[in-house]
């Protein structure tokens, strides 16, 4: 029998712990510039999640910079501490859930592009596009192996350079699944880089140990987070 395996993340200080909810919360903060607009984008009661953000900075410290009346009636935004706390606790979900539900592949690079957005990390196998955190230069990239696609050299179709992402590699392992292959390819520098696909796409690509195929996936479906050492 198959087992689903649930994670459920969470950072601890003391005996306050940030889950998922917490996260949702200051990202809905910052994107709606106060708590009250953070609280009612979640559909959540103000007065509970101002005593949340109470216990949260008790525990962590300040992490919404709240400015009062003016014109337009105050503004929060998010402390250097808040935002460094949502991108560890992102950081550390998608580990997990790499690690458990979905086959990834984990690179570490330094941001030499971009902050916010799309930008380009160098990391040890080369330049990757990726969604990476605004303000940071020591990232992890995450490949999700659901979003690799494998080409022969010779047959990647025009198209496939909107993925912005390529690397030429040879098949180091071959693992057929119940409903996916798992293909891992060498693409240097002591690295697999791991994809999921169809048998079908398998037996189309002839896939085995040794063969040649490039790899391609988009720089929108590749994320980059905060490492903090």
């Amino acid at each position: 029998m198959e087992h689903e395996v649930a994670i459920n993340t969470a950072l601890r200080a003391g005996d306050v712990q940030f889950t998922e909810r917490d996260a949702a919360l200051l990202r809905a903060i910052a994107a709606n510039g106060s708590l009250s607009g953070g609280a009612t984008a979640l559909g959540r009661s103000y007065a509970r999640a101002q005593r949340r953000i109470v216990e949260l900075e008790t525990a962590f410290g300040a992490l919404v910079e709240r400015t009062r009346g003016g014109a337009d009636g105050g503004h929060s935004t998010l402390t250097h501490a808040g935002m460094r706390l949502c991108a560890t606790y992102d950081r550390l979900d998608s580990e997990l859930h790499a690690h458990t539900n979905v086959d990834a592949t984990v690179l570490d690079g330094v941001v030499r592009e971009g902050a916010g957005a799309l930008g380009t990390v160098d990391t040890g196998v080369g330049m990757v596009r990726a969604v990476v955190p605004s303000g940071e230069k020591s990232v992890r990239v995450v490949i999700r192996a659901d979003t690799v696609t494998l080409f022969e050299p010779e047959s990647v179709p025009a198209t496939a350079t909107s993925a912005r992402n390529q690397f030429l590699g040879t098949v180091s392992s071959v693992d057929d699944r119940a409903t996916a292959v798992r293909v891992d390819l060498a693409i240097g520098s002591g690295t697999d880089l791991t994809a999921l696909i169809t048998p079908e796409s398998a037996d189309r690509l002839a896939v085995e140990s040794g063969s040649e195929l490039v790899s391609a996936f988009k720089a929108t479906a590749t994320r980059a987070f905060a490492t903090f050492d």
